[in-house]
């Protein structure tokens, strides 16, 4: 199904500058944004699992119909290499590494996921046993070449690499980063087979073998998957204009060329959540709020992120259950979304997730699914309504999800009426993303008061109000298109490119800067230099950083750059475990280098976000009652129903209400009041 604009409306009209679209592929919608007359517009069309390239383009053939253009420019938000890693569909790669580290990608860490589970399963490497070849090469921690291959030892490499039947090759040799000749000859000699080759020292030029070498053959996994991907994609949207490209959103954060996403897939598993931290971050900025939690709750899954002012990336991470060490936007994700399944366990405890309905059944009142779900609780509360749903355009079936769950409830042998069993749905999910919500802020020294609340997803508006008045957060803002908000975030990102190298620099009491200043500016000249090769305009902002520890610590800070880096370092080391020691001798173990240039969209900054999805159904008239569901659980007269488009900029409504819109519902209790501010975004005050 695809949601008619009031662009469509008017008919086709000219775009003389180049049109940028932003399009995030979501499991069950693709959600596509772009910029037309200083307003955003928005265009939702089911996702095609089996290929995503054709959502997107049926997507863009519908824009393409009523805009004209010469140019097209596709910002991306992906979810290929996300996939790809979950189902473990990605190419057959062979390992090279020093001799004798065959095996450390199996070892990895001794920390163990659950201490006490001798039945824990732990997630299998990349690459099989018989895939990993060891080269009799040797460089020291400092950089020294101790012992190089022989010519004929990599002739036979090069043999056994083409007889494996391996797809992709990732090079990882012991202290590449400190000096990467070994590599690059490995890289010459593997030249002429014709696979993609990652190498360790331009993937990740930083120590921790383990977690490099996990990078190193992600990459090489995701590499020929992705290729054939972008490459179908760009080759589909040339024929819609007569110039386009293709941008992709990284991890980090920003989008870059496709060329890089392609040589680098890493860093885009986290694609479609990061543009929805930064897509939450601009649209709190228009509200003049800079210090928020993200929060994001879709069908499956909630990510939560907090962003102190500007969204920072972490270098440490682990998707799939594998470590990665390339930056990362800070984002912890746990199984509760609006299609979470609800279930009694062998005690007789009610869980809520991980498992989902997705799409395919999907909830109770969707028509096919028989296990109820959080969006079925949400429908048995009266928190949605049946027939306001994606804007009028799909009718959710309130009386089978009545009978079915309660049909459920007999088989379970559970006395609990369909209302009291979906209240404890309802309590369990919150109970869990409120926990998230604290792993980000209260767990990391951060207090939860001092922060805004962002909800956005097709389900997070609706449960924004009762975890914010856990956490004692002051308010809840609910952006113009929270449906649609990653595919927002993506128009708005900047170029970004990282740069880092591990340098292990010990310091006492005195500032190293002097000894890092070379460092940083080799990893700033390698930044201008890759800007330059892809013929980016404009010079890029360059931001320094480095990974500061105590000597004997096995773990760092990241502190950004400042005349008193030691002292800065103290300081956030205090801050984030309560207790520091200046008198200790400190280790900067990697430099870092975050470069910037504004992205392909400018315009989308400064459009106003006041326009909401436009349906076929016309909005439903303001101040309506519920009359086919039950009354709140606490005894509260029926909800008022307030559709977004008819609400009146910085007029005060209180609660409680449900305001509906096309691509998601807000619930506010009694206690609350809401307006709509002059952005465009829906601020709900929860104390």
């Amino acid at each position: 199904m695809v949601t008619r604009t009031r662009m469509a409306a008017r008919g086709r009209t000219t775009q003389r500058a180049p049109l940028v679209v932003a399009i995030d592929t979501g499991g069950t919608f693709t959600d596509c944004v772009w910029s037309e007359r200083g307003e955003l517009r928005t265009l939702k069309v089911f996702s095609t699992p089996g290929d995503a390239s054709q959502a997107i383009l049926t997507g863009l053939r519908t824009i393409a119909e009523n805009l004209q253009t010469d140019e097209l420019l596709l910002l991306h938000g992906t979810t290929v290499g996300t996939n790809a890693l979950l189902e473990r569909k990605g190419a057959r790669v062979a390992l090279v590494t020093t001799v004798g580290f065959e095996d450390a990608i199996e070892i990895g860490r001794q920390a163990r996921p659950k201490l006490y589970d001798f039945f824990f399963d732990r997630t299998p490497p990349l690459v099989e046993s018989a895939l990993r070849f060891g080269v009799d090469e040797r460089t020291d921690a400092q950089g020294k070449l101790l012992c190089t291959p022989a010519e004929s030892d990599l002739e036979e490499l090069r043999a056994q690499v083409a007889a494996c039947g391996a797809e992709a090759v990732a090079v990882c040799f012991l202290f590449s980063f400190a000096n990467a000749h070994h590599e690059q000859l490995a890289a010459q000699a593997l030249a002429p087979l014709g696979l993609p080759l990652s190498l360790s020292h331009q993937i990740l030029p930083e120590f921790r073998e383990y977690e490099r070498m996990s990078t190193v053959c992600m990459n090489a996994y995701l590499q020929p998957l992705m290729a054939r991907y972008l490459g179908n994609l760009r080759t589909q949207t040339a024929t819609l204009a007569q110039r386009s490209r293709i941008f992709v959103m990284q991890s980090s954060g920003g989008i870059t060329a496709l060329a890089t996403a392609v040589r680098e897939p890493v860093r885009t598993v986290l694609s479609g959540p990061a543009g929805g931290v930064i897509g939450a971050a601009a649209a709190a900025r228009r509200s003049g709020f800079d210090r928020i939690i993200a929060f994001d709750m879709g069908g499956t899954s909630t990510d939560v992120s907090l962003i102190d002012r500007v969204p920072a990336p972490s270098n440490t991470a682990e998707v799939a259950g594998l470590p990665v060490g390339v930056p990362m936007l800070d984002i912890h994700t746990v199984g509760a979304g609006g299609g979470s399944i609800a279930r009694f366990d062998a005690a007789g405890a009610l869980r809520v997730g991980p498992e989902s309905a997705g799409a395919d059944p999907g909830p109770i009142c969707y028509g096919q699914g028989t296990e109820p779900t959080v969006t079925d609780a949400n429908l048995l509360l009266g928190r949605l309504h049946p027939t306001f749903f994606l804007g009028g355009n799909f009718a959710l079936d309130l009386k089978r999800t009545r009978s079915v769950t309660q049909q459920w409830l007999l088989a379970q042998r559970s006395n609990l009426t369909p209302e009291q069993f979906a209240a404890g749905v309802i309590r369990v999910v919150n109970a869990t993303m409120e926990a998230a919500i604290r792993v980000v802020s209260i767990e990391r020294g951060y207090d939860p008061r001092e922060y805004a609340l962002v909800a956005f997803g097709g389900a997070g508006p609706m449960h924004a109000c009762e975890l914010a008045a856990a956490l004692n957060i002051p308010r809840v803002i609910v952006p113009a298109m929270p449906g649609a908000l990653s595919a927002y975030g993506i128009l708005v990102s900047d170029v970004v490119k990282d740069f880092s190298r591990t340098v292990l620099l010990r310091c006492q009491q005195a500032s190293p800067l002097r000894r890092l200043e070379s460092e940083w500016k080799k990893l700033e000249a390698a930044a201008i230099a890759a800007f330059r090769a892809e013929a980016w305009p404009g010079k890029p902002q360059l931001v320094r950083s480095a990974d500061v520890r105590y000597r004997g610590q096995g773990f760092e800070l990241n502190v950004p750059f400042g005349k008193n880096l030691l002292q800065d370092f103290h300081a956030e080391h205090q801050r984030r475990y309560g207790y520091s020691h200046p008198e200790r001798e400190v280790e900067v173990v990697t430099v870092r280098v975050r470069s910037t240039l504004p992205g392909a969209s400018s315009s989308g900054r400064n459009d106003s976000m006041t326009a909401s999805p436009a349906s076929s159904a016309s909005p439903k008239r303001s101040g309506e009652r519920h009359s086919e569901r039950p009354r709140h659980p606490a005894g509260a007269p029926p909800w008022t129903v307030f559709h977004r488009t008819s609400l009146v900029p910085g007029k005060r409504y209180r609660g409680p209400g449900i305001i509906t819109e096309y691509s998601a519902t807000t619930v506010a209790s009694a206690e609350e009041l809401f307006y709509l501010d002059t952005a465009g975004n829906l601020i709900l005050q929860t104390s």
